[in-house]
């Protein structure tokens, strides 16, 4: 799933950042977060609809970092950094 961001040439999720992904099953279905704080290897995310924050792990590929906030597995949404 691709992340409908705004242009980010540096590839790199920043604070207030909004992120969003369609569903790879319904394409009505749009998952959305914000970028609360990050270190250099982690990222907080508040998820549309969810109370708490979900803080997890940023991988790299490419040069363009990737958070899976719901799990990794084969349907699960992910959100790119540009």
């Amino acid at each position: 799933m691709k992340a409908a961001n705004s242009n980010n040439a540096s590839g790199k999720f920043f604070v207030g950042q909004e992120l969003s992904a369609k569903s790879i099953c319904n394409s009505d279905c749009v998952f959305k977060a914000t970028v609360l704080k990050r270190t250099a290897k982690f990222v907080t995310l508040q998820m549309e609809g969810e109370n708490e924050a979900v803080r997890v792990g940023i991988t790299t590929t490419d040069g363009v970092e990737r958070v899976w906030p719901l799990g990794r597995y084969s349907m699960a949404p992910s959100f790119r950094a540009s």
